[in-house]
């Protein structure tokens, strides 16, 4: 679309400089609506200044000269000071052999440029759940998007593994774990872990109901449950480097991260590094002593370390406890900046995180800006909404949730049932179906997570994710299997293709739909957006479908036809493989 533009600006120039003596004008480009006719829409009015005509008598002298020293326009209409274009044959035929000539077509050439993609980022106390495969989802298919926009893309994740939420499971296992493991009981290592981290919730509760019916007060009561006072206890000592405290902080994690690693290779997801808190947390101390001799921060009686942005509208900001603790900002500030020195230069860093969290990242790309990090100001967070059940909100510590490695392969069944049904895979292997359950499965999951924008809140019904029809990610692969069918029967050499061969208007949707690929890409990438990519590749297919239904390919007669027909058909393949490719979607040759 871009070179379409080039060409039309080009001859606009010729044109009001040949005409007015007018240079240097900026003209504005549409997409032709569908209720009319033409290709693409110059739209007159904000042009009307330069030259003080008439409209509709300024609109046709345009037209009328495109028409006749253009060699992309074919015919014109005008609609209430909008010319709607119609491109020639020829452009569409010399543009589909572009395309098909154009490797990695739609993608952008290195920039050079590195950027650093934060996503997962789970704690050490808890298993995968609904929530962290949008998470994983949106962060992997923006680290495609990235690529193919040119920039040098670093996969990484912030693993929370410790503070007081990692020593509530390890104090519920210690009390009540008689030495069990993931092993022995056959438990995956991160479900055993959030085993107890439930059960603490549980012990605690039931011990601030007893302290609250002995008289003490709400507030109190949560200060000073047993169980509480002993996971803060443990904290203290593992950040003194207790060795069993710290021992067993490390075997507990260790069993987590087995679980874990699981989990990422069912969703088929990596990483280029990992970082840790348990590591950061220290340099984000040392960034906290240099905030205090800058009187950046301050220090309150009670040895707390804030710092006011009150003048930033935001609130004071607590960045270290008066017990020396850090928190949540201590070590974001650590990790940041330690980033920083592992792969500068960077262009910038993007964090993948709920929007429950937008306060947190303004106050921490605020204050990395007070302490003079210019580069503090490429630091971007991809907020996105929260995945809610039909029941309501999910909740971790009462274990409300749905389960990562349970969604994944429900979706996996699911794909074996209704692909056993339709009956079209009796010739394969049981290799081969094990491989389409799963790219079938994984597909459906990925692209109903992907489908709906970042920003807002996902209601997941497991029942309506797993329908197979209409707007899903089977939909897509069919289209992908069929198109793979028809290039396996088809004996045609596209060389020499004709750029004379008369085309009709479904070749010629399909060709402007995938000649606005290469925008959508850039488009997404810089609003951190991959459901523009699904919606993208919804209406691709569908106008594959119409094209497919209403035109002959296979048994066309005219040969210079069938080859368009056929390089077309191929291309639109390609282009489905590409925009899945963006979205971490495998897409099966045969279904």
């Amino acid at each position: 679309m871009e070179n379409l533009i080039k060409i039309l600006t080009n001859d606009l120039n010729i044109f009001f400089n040949e005409k007015y003596s007018l240079k240097n004008i900026s003209y504005d480009f549409q997409i032709t609506k569908k209720e009319f006719e033409g290709d693409i829409t110059l739209v007159v009015f904000p042009l009307i200044k330069y030259v003080k005509k008439n409209p509709l008598k300024f609109s046709n002298e345009i037209g009328e000269y495109l028409k006749k020293k253009s060699k992309v326009v074919a015919k014109f209409n005008i609609i209430k000071g909008f010319l709607n274009i119609n491109l020639t044959d020829k452009f569409f035929v010399n543009t589909l052999i572009e395309i098909y000539k154009t490797q990695n077509y739609g993608f952008s050439k290195p920039k050079n440029k590195k950027i650093i993609v934060e996503f997962s980022s789970p704690n050490t106390n808890k298993p995968l759940h609904l929530g962290h495969v949008r998470n994983n989802l949106l962060g992997f298919s923006i680290s495609k998007i990235l690529e193919a926009n040119g920039y040098d893309v670093v996969k990484t994740q912030i693993i929370n593994d410790r503070g007081i939420h990692i020593c509530k499971s390890m104090i519920a296992w210690k009390l009540y774990g008689n030495g069990s493991t993931p092993k022995s009981t056959g438990i995956k290592g991160d479900k055993f872990v959030g085993k107890y981290y439930v059960l603490y919730e549980e012990k605690f509760k039931s011990q601030v109901n007893e302290l609250i019916k002995s008289g003490v007060t709400e507030n109190e009561a949560r200060n000073t449950a047993e169980i509480f006072v002993k996971a803060k206890e443990m904290l203290i000592n593992w950040e003194l480097g207790d060795k069993e405290t710290f021992n067993l902080w490390e075997k507990m994690n260790s069993w987590v991260y087995d679980g874990f690693n699981i989990t990422y290779k069912n969703l088929e997801i990596n990483f280029d590094s990992y970082y840790y808190e348990s590591k950061t947390y220290l340099l984000g101390k040392e960034i906290i002593d240099l905030g205090l001799e800058k009187k950046i921060f301050y220090k309150k009686n009670d040895n707390s370390i804030w710092i006011d942005l009150k003048d930033d509208g935001l609130d004071e900001k607590l960045l270290l406890r008066s017990d020396g603790t850090s928190v949540y900002i201590t070590q974001d500030l650590g990790t940041a900046v330690q980033r920083k020195k592992d792969y500068d230069p960077i262009h910038g860093m993007v964090y993948t995180v709920g929007n429950e969290q937008d306060y947190h990242f303004n106050v921490l790309f605020t204050i990395l800006r007070k302490l003079g990090y210019k580069w503090a100001s490429n630091l971007h967070h991809l907020s996105y909404g929260m995945v809610d059940l039909p029941s309501g909100k999910m909740k971790s510590r009462e274990g409300i949730v749905v389960d990562a490695d349970d969604i994944i392969e429900e979706m996996r069944l699911t794909a074996r049932e209704i692909s056993n049904n339709l009956g079209k895979i009796n010739t394969f292997s049981e290799e081969e179906k094990n491989r389409l359950f799963n790219d079938i499965g994984l597909g459906a999951l990925k692209y109903h997570i992907l489908k709906v924008d970042p920003r807002k809140k996902i209601m997941f019904d497991p029942k309506k994710s797993i329908d197979f029809q209409g707007n899903t990610g089977s939909f897509i692969q069919y289209a992908y299997a069929r198109i793979q069918s028809i290039i396996r029967k088809s004996e045609i050499n596209y060389n020499n293709i004709s750029d004379n061969t008369k085309i009709g208007h479904k070749e010629k949707d399909l060709i402007k739909h995938l000649m606005l690929f290469p925008s959508i890409i850039k488009q997404s990438g810089e609003q951190y957006n991959p459901s523009m990519i699904v919606n993208y590749l919804f209406e691709l297919v569908k106008s594959f479908n119409s094209f497919y239904q209403n035109v002959n390919i296979l048994g066309e007669k005219d040969l210079e036809q069938k080859k368009i027909r056929l390089i077309l058909t191929e291309i639109v393949g390609l282009n489905i493989k590409s925009s899945c490719y963006l979205l971490g979607i495998n897409v099966p040759k045969r279904m």
